[in-house]
C-alpha cells in the first residue's frame, strides 16, 4: 500500500485524522483482498543472503523484473528500491527480503493467480542470476550482523532507533518475513468487530502458519521465532492493544492511540528526518523540534500509521499481521483463512462468540504461549477444547463455511474453499510446518539447516 510522498493536504485538527480512517468504509460489494508476502533471497552456491549491489544482488533482481515484465522502477538516491505495476508493488524489507504488495482483488482466485504470476517471474529472473528465494518466518541460518542492509533512508533511521526500545527490533527488521492480508470494513461497528475477532484469533493463525523453528543455524526452542521476536521489539507500537476491546473503541480511539505513539521520522524533500521520539500529537500542535512551527499533512499521518505494528493494524483497511512466511503452496491459505472468517457475517458472528468472553489476561497469555507451543498452547476456559488445535479446528470450519457461502467459483469450477486444504492437513496431522522442519533437521538433514534452502525454494 503506497504512502503519499507529499504531506499535503494539510491537517487542520485531529478530526481530519479520524476522517482519514473513516474514509476506508466500503459497501460489501466493494470489499477487496490485498495479499502481501515476503521472501528471503540467497546465493545458490554459498547460501549467503543477497547484497543489494552486484551482478547477483537484490538490485539486479529488481532490474531484471522491470526489464522482462514491465514493472516501473522507483528510485531513491539513484537506487532502485521498489517496483510498481497495475496496483501492485514490489518493495525491499530492511534485510533484502523481497515483498509483493498485491493489488486489491475481488476473489481469492484472482489473488492466487497474482501470487503465482509473481513467483514465476521472480523464479525466472533468479535462475538466470544464480540466486534463489524461499519463505520462512525467520532467517534460519545467518546472524543478524551478517544480514545485508538495503539502501533505504527510512531503514537507517529505524536501525538506530530500534535498539533503544526493545531487544529484538533489529532481528525483526533484518531476519523476519511474513505473509499478511489486508481486508475492508463496511462501517465503524463492522471495523470494531473484525478488529476484535482478528486480534484475539491472531495466535491461531500464528500457530497454523508457524514456520520458523531455527535461529543461527540451529533450533531456537520455538516454533515461530518470528512471533517471539515481535514480543520484544517496541512495546509502544506492537502486540495486541487492550483498548481495542474496551468500550468506546472506534476510528477516533485508534487515532487517539496513534497520536501518542512516538514517531520514527518525517519525510520532507525525499529525506527522512528523525523525529527524536516525539509524537504525532506534538507534531499536530506545531511542536515538532525538527520542524519547528510546522504542522502535518495527511501524507505525514499515512506515513506514521505505516510505522505502527500491532498484530492487527488499521489504515483505511485492516491488516492481519500474525503469520510466518512459508512455501509457495501455502501463501494463498492465509488470505483464504481470514476472508472466510471476516467477510461472511455468520462466520464473523460465530468467531465473535468464541472470543467475546476472553479477558485481557486470557488474550495475553495465549499470545505469549503460541510462539513456543503453537497448536499445543492453552486456550482460555470455555473454549471448544483445551488447546489451540481444538480452537483452530472450529475457527477453520467457520472460515470454510464463510467461503462456501461466498460461493465464488473459479475458472476450473472450484470454490475458494480449496485454498484451505493445506490448513486442514496441518490440523489433521497435528503438526505445524515448524514441527516438520524440526523432524527433517533431526532426521535426514543430519543437524543442518542448509537443505531447507533447496528443498523449500520457490
Amino acid at each position: 500500500m503506497n504512502v503519499l510522498v507529499d504531506p499535503a493536504p494539510p491537517v487542520e485538527g485531529a478530526a481530519d485524522l479520524v476522517a482519514f480512517l473513516e474514509a476506508g468504509q466500503k459497501l460489501p460489494a466493494d470489499w477487496r483482498i490485498g495479499t502481501e508476502h515476503e521472501k528471503f533471497g540467497y546465493d545458490l552456491k554459498t547460501l549467503a543472503p543477497l547484497p543489494y549491489q552486484g551482478e547477483a544482488g537484490v538490485r539486479a533482481v529488481l532490474e531484471g523484473l522491470a526489464e522482462r515484465f514491465g514493472w516501473r522502477q522507483i528510485l531513491e538516491d539513484g537506487n532502485v528500491i521498489a517496483l510498481a505495476r497495475a496496483g501492485q508493488s514490489i518493495t525491499l524489507e530492511p534485510g533484502g527480503q523481497l515483498e509483493l504488495s498485491g493489488a486489491p482483488l475481488a476473489s481469492l482466485h484472482e489473488t492466487c493467480i497474482e501470487v503465482n504470476d509473481h513467483l514465476r517471474q521472480v523464479k525466472q529472473v533468479a535462475e538466470d542470476l544464480g540466486v534463489g528465494f524461499f519463505g520462512a518466518g525467520f532467517h534460519p541460518k545467518w546472524p543478524q550482523a551478517e544480514m545485508p542492509r538495503m539502501p533505504k533512508a527510512r531503514y537507517r533511521v529505524m536501525e538506530k532507533y530500534m535498539p533503544t526500545v526493545g531487544a529484538h527490533g533489529l532481528d525483526m527488521m533484518f531476519r523476519t518475513a511474513t505473509v499478511q492480508v489486508n481486508l475492508d470494513f463496511g462501517s465503524e461497528a463492522d471495523m470494531v468487530k473484525k478488529f476484535r475477532v482478528a486480534l484475539a484469533l491472531q495466535p491461531v493463525a500464528t500457530a497454523l502458519f508457524a514456520n520458523s523453528p531455527f535461529v543461527d543455524g540451529k533450533p531456537s526452542g520455538l516454533l515461530s521465532s518470528r512471533a517471539a521476536m515481535w514480543t520484544d521489539t517496541d512495546p509502544a507500537r506492537t502486540g495486541a492493544p487492550a483498548f481495542v476491546f474496551e468500550d468506546g473503541m472506534g476510528f477516533e480511539r485508534y487515532a487517539d492511540w496513534a497520536l501518542d505513539v512516538p514517531m520514527y521520522f518525517v519525510k520532507r524533500g525525499g529525506a527522512y528526518i528523525p523525529a527524536r521520539g516525539q509524537t504525532f500529537r506534538e507534531f499536530l500542535a506545531g511542536r515538532l523540534e525538527v520542524l519547528p512551527g510546522k504542522r502535518p499533512g495527511l501524507g505525514d499521518w499515512e506515513l506514521h500509521l505505516s510505522t505502527l505494528f500491532p498484530d492487527v493494524r488499521m489504515k483505511q483497511f485492516l491488516e492481519m499481521r500474525g503469520s510466518d512466511a512459508g512455501p509457495w503452496a501455502r501463501i494463498c491459505a492465509l488470505p483464504a483463512f481470514w476472508v472466510g472468517l471476516l467477510y461472511d457475517s455468520a462466520s464473523l458472528d460465530g468467531a465473535w462468540d468464541l472470543i467475546k468472553r476472553w479477558t485481557a489476561e486470557d488474550r495475553a497469555r495465549l499470545a505469549a504461549e503460541t510462539p513456543a507451543r503453537a497448536l499445543a498452547a492453552r486456550v482460555p476456559e470455555g473454549g471448544p477444547g483445551p488447546t489451540v488445535a481444538d480452537l483452530a479446528t472450529v475457527v477453520l470450519q467457520l472460515s470454510e463455511e464463510g467461503l462456501r457461502r461466498r460461493n465464488v467459483i473459479g475458472s476450473r469450477g472450484r470454490s475458494e474453499t480449496r485454498y484451505l486444504e493445506s490448513l486442514h492437513g496441518i490440523l489433521d496431522s497435528g503438526r505445524t510446518p515448524a514441527d516438520d522442519l524440526l523432524a527433517l533437521y533431526n532426521g535426514r538433514w543430519h543437524g543442518s539447516v542448509d537443505p531447507l534452502f533447496t528443498e523449500f525454494a520457490y
